[in-house]
């Protein structure tokens, strides 16, 4: 019910939005006598704003006009085209895609079992997407092997890293990537040496990187089953990535965790780690993975035997290909940094483990110290210290703020004192030094108050902008002069506009040369409005 209810409000808002825009666009077009709803308008309205063609169509219709449909279509066309040409433009995973022919056998992963060995054979080369006799030191390319300890990036993991010797040759790995024909992709540089078709090599991982994704992988597997706990079975994942100790995990949930809900299931997490499951991984047939309980991904396919990650015998049980750690406790401390909406119906929690975990704590108790230090408290005290310096903070605003409201109103009370008089009624005009409209506008509600008969122009100058305000009292209103008058006046010298009330006005101006110009002209504005 609750998914179907957020779909519908969702979609509601969608229509909402679209049709302001939809309306905005009819106008137009109606404006200009045509009777076609463009094709372009069409398209906006349903790739940006989410609003569907059909109805499109429906409206346009009920206005007896009708849709460029042709139009449209061939946008939907051209998107389509671009959106293939951005995926040819990634490249297709350097020979991804592309079988290096027969004699080329499938690489043998043996990365569950070694970190490295030293009996592989290099069975294919590539430089500059051409397939190479040899690799020449400084060159950037492609080795493939027939087995591997490298695990390339699938599943959400992230690729090992490490190099390839042989003697006085290194190859130093940045990426790995499978081909569909199986073929293991190690890309990297040539730093020393020649490597040739044909040679046997020495293939070893970074332990260190690997041991970090180990941990974020396995701690994906935790993070899954406490989600579907806290939240419910309607829980899948929907995308993963699993980096040296970081995570992202994407799943299916209709609206936003709570607070209380990220603490159940952080929590759940780190239990399951300070249980120290057994992690056990076995390759059996796809129904018997199924029979014991075994999570699938939705929409991943599956060959007849799967592999199958056990943690603590049926606390979670998961198909993956993935590397893992033997035992749960070596994830370290589980913290989720962020949860958030990616799509309609999925969230995302970023979250890290092991020494990412330890840093962020350490980079937060060293804040905290830095803090206690700051406002000379104890860290078991900075909550109330920091309430105390709040309250005093505030108090002294009140003060300031008491302080200048006062000191604006005794300047205003001095050029009250020295206004020049025009036709009975007190004209005063000032420009003062680095004041903010809340200033003038204490100052200028002083003067009106103060006398009936008062006509002011109040400037400042900030950052290259001039703020006016214009007040005119009881008096100067009823015999004609008014502030929303004389505040265009003076704002368009300056360049500006402004516009407000008889009594009350504000405007702005650019022109900063020409502010003396335009409160000189104040008299004459006066003078004219009172026929002198």
């Amino acid at each position: 019910t609750k998914v179907i209810r957020t779909e519908e409000e969702n979609f509601a808002r969608t229509i909402d939005g679209g049709l302001r825009i939809f309306n905005d666009m009819l106008a137009e077009h109606q404006a200009k006598g045509e009777k076609t709803f463009s094709g372009a308008d069409a398209f906006k309205l349903y790739d940006t704003y989410g609003f569907p063609i059909d109805l499109t169509i429906e409206m346009v219709e009920e206005q007896g006009m009708t849709v460029d449909q042709k139009g449209f279509q061939q946008l939907m066309q051209e998107q389509k085209e671009r959106a293939r040409k951005a995926r040819e433009a990634l490249g297709d995973l350097g020979w991804a895609g592309v079988e290096f022919g027969k004699d080329v056998p499938e690489t043998e992963f043996v990365g569950y079992d070694h970190t490295t060995i030293e009996d592989a054979r290099v069975v294919a080369l590539v430089v500059e997407n051409e397939q190479a006799e040899e690799l020449m030191p400084g060159v950037e390319g492609i080795v493939v092997l027939d087995k591997t300890p490298f695990y390339a990036e699938m599943g959400g993991q992230v690729a090992d890293h490490g190099v390839i010797t042989a003697g006085g040759t290194v190859f130093t790995v940045t990426d790995v990537q499978k081909n569909k024909g199986g073929k293991y992709m190690h890309y990297g540089k040539l730093s020393g040496g020649v490597l040739k078709l044909g040679d046997t090599v020495t293939a070893g991982i970074d332990v260190k990187r690997r041991k970090a994704v180990m941990r974020a992988h396995s701690a994906t597997h935790l993070l899954d089953k406490a989600l579907r706990t806290v939240l419910g079975d309607h829980v899948h994942q929907s995308g993963s990535l699993v980096e040296e100790d970081k995570l992202r995990f994407d799943f299916t949930h209709f609206s936003a965790m709570t607070a209380e809900e990220l603490a159940q299931v952080s929590a759940m997490v780190n239990e399951a780690v300070l249980e120290g499951y057994d992690v056990h991984t076995d390759v059996l047939p796809i129904e018997e993975a199924k029979q014991r309980g075994a999570i699938a991904l939705f929409g991943e396919k599956y060959g007849d035997t799967v592999r199958v990650v056990d943690m603590g015998e049926g606390y979670s049980v998961e198909f993956c290909g993935g590397t893992h750690l033997d035992n749960t406790a070596k994830v370290g401390v589980f913290h989720i940094e962020s949860e958030f909406s990616v799509a309609s119906g999925v969230r995302r929690i970023e979250a890290t483990t092991g020494l990412a975990s330890l840093e962020v704590m350490n980079r937060n108790q060293e804040m905290l110290f830095q803090a206690a230090a700051a406002l000379k408290a104890k860290p078991g005290e900075l909550r109330e210290k920091a309430v105390q310096n709040m309250e005093e903070l505030r108090e002294l605003r009140h003060m300031v703020e008491a302080f200048k409201a006062k000191e604006a109103v005794s300047e205003a009370g001095q050029f009250l004192m020295g206004a020049k008089d025009v036709g009975g009624l007190k004209l005063v005009t000032a420009t003062l030094a680095d004041a903010d409209a809340d200033r003038l506008r204490k100052m200028g509600d002083f003067l009106r108050d103060k006398s009936q008969a008062v006509v002011a122009v109040l400037s400042a100058v900030r950052d290259g902008k001039i703020t006016f305000l214009a007040v005119c009292g009881k008096e100067a209103v009823q015999k004609g002069v008014k502030a929303g008058d004389l505040i265009k006046h003076v704002t368009a010298i300056c360049g500006g506009k402004g516009g407000g009330k008889p009594d009350s006005a504000m405007g702005g101006g650019t022109d900063v040369l020409k502010l003396d110009d335009a409160l000189a002209t104040v008299d004459d504005f006066v003078a004219g409005k009172l026929g002198l």
